[in-house]
C-alpha cells in the first residue's frame, strides 16, 4: 500500500515539474504536457528535444494505448447517422438510402418514395423531401448543385464530387475531394481515401497512409472501415485485435464482420468468449431491426416491383 502511494506521489511530482530539468511550474514558468503520451510536462522546447532520448519507448507505448482506447471504443451509431426526416438510423447498405445534392443530407428511401408519390398524386413539382429545393433534372446540375455545397466547406459534398472524379478516371481528382472532406472529418472520405491509398490510384501506394484512414474512418462508425481493419489484423497474426474490430462492425449492422466471428467461436480456440459472441449477435439484430419502418419496407417493394417490370 506504501509502495503504489510512493509511486503515485511521483508521478504527481514528474507532473507538476518539468521532465527534464526539474523546474516547477510558477508565473514565469508555464509547463506544457507532451502532446503525444500526456504523461509528463515540459518547460520549454529544448527540454523536450533534451528529454526525448529517455522518453521516447514510454511515449509511443502510452501514445499507442490512447489510440486503442479511441480506436476499439464502440461508436454511438454509423457514420451515417439517422434520415433527417423520420429520424431512424440510416442502413448501412448504400442502396437504401440517397444523398440530396441540395443539401447534402442523407435520405432514406422510404421517405423518399414517400416524397415522390405524394407529389405525383397531388401534381407537385420534384422537390427535395428536406430542404425542398426543386430537384436536379440531370448530372449536370447536380454537379452544380455540390460545388455550391463544396463552397460552404461541406464533407459530404466532397465525397461524392470525389466519387464521381473516380468513376470518371478522374483519380487525382478523386484524391483531392476525398482528401478535402477527411480533413473536415467525413468518416465515408476517410475510407474512400484508404482505398486510394491500397490500390494507388491517384497517389502512391503507402499501407501506412492506408491504415490511418481506416483507422479514422472506423473511429468515425464505418463499418466498412473497421472490417477492413479486421482483414488487415488478420493477414498479420493479430487475431484478438481482429475479433475486437469484427464485434464493433457486427453491432454496427454489417454482415460480414458477424460472419467472421461466427468463424471464429466456432473454430478461433478461444478467441471469442460466448458471453461477447452473444453480446454481438444481440448487438448485430438490434442495429438492424433500428433500420427498419413501414415506409422503409414499402420503398423496397416498390423498388422490387420496379426491377421486375423492367426484367
Amino acid at each position: 500500500m506504501d509502495f503504489v502511494m510512493s509511486t503515485n506521489n511521483l508521478v504527481v511530482e514528474e507532473m507538476m515539474c518539468c521532465a527534464a530539468c526539474g523546474a516547477a511550474e510558477a508565473d514565469h514558468i508555464k509547463l506544457k504536457k507532451c502532446n503525444a503520451c500526456y504523461l509528463v510536462k515540459y518547460c520549454s522546447v529544448k527540454c523536450q528535444k533534451e528529454h526525448r532520448p529517455k522518453h521516447k519507448k514510454e511515449c509511443k507505448n502510452r501514445a499507442a494505448e490512447l489510440r486503442d482506447e479511441i480506436l476499439f471504443k464502440q461508436p454511438e451509431c454509423g457514420d451515417l447517422g439517422d434520415c433527417p426526416i423520420c429520424c431512424i438510423p440510416l442502413s448501412i447498405d448504400a442502396q437504401k438510402s440517397i444523398l440530396m445534392a441540395c443539401c447534402c443530407k442523407m435520405v432514406c428511401a422510404g421517405c423518399n418514395i414517400a416524397n415522390q408519390k405524394r407529389e405525383v398524386q397531388e401534381s407537385m413539382e420534384n422537390k427535395c423531401p428536406f430542404c425542398r429545393h426543386p430537384a436536379p433534372y440531370n448530372e449536370k446540375e447536380v454537379k452544380i448543385n455540390l460545388m455550391r455545397r463544396i463552397e460552404v466547406n461541406d464533407p459530404a459534398a466532397m465525397r461524392q464530387m470525389g466519387q464521381f472524379c473516380y468513376y470518371e478516371g478522374d483519380h487525382r481528382g478523386a484524391f483531392e475531394y476525398f482528401s478535402k472532406g477527411a480533413e473536415l472529418g467525413n468518416a465515408g472520405a476517410h475510407y474512400l481515401l484508404s482505398s486510394l491509398y491500397d490500390k494507388g490510384e491517384g497517389v502512391k501506394k503507402d499501407e501506412k497512409k492506408e491504415v490511418f484512414h481506416l483507422e479514422q474512418a472506423a473511429i468515425g462508425g464505418n463499418p466498412f472501415a473497421r472490417n477492413n481493419l479486421a482483414n488487415f489484423e488478420t493477414l498479420n497474426g493479430r487475431h484478438d485485435r481482429a475479433v475486437k474490430h469484427c464485434i464493433i462492425a457486427a453491432k454496427l449492422g454489417h454482415d460480414d464482420a458477424l460472419e467472421s466471428l461466427k468463424l471464429s467461436y466456432a473454430y478461433g480456440k478461444g478467441l471469442i468468449s460466448k458471453e461477447d459472441f452473444a453480446a454481438a449477435l444481440r448487438g448485430h439484430q438490434a442495429a438492424v431491426n433500428a433500420t427498419k419502418s413501414p415506409a422503409r419496407e414499402a420503398a423496397e417493394a416498390f423498388y422490387q416491383r420496379q426491377e421486375k417490370q423492367q426484367s
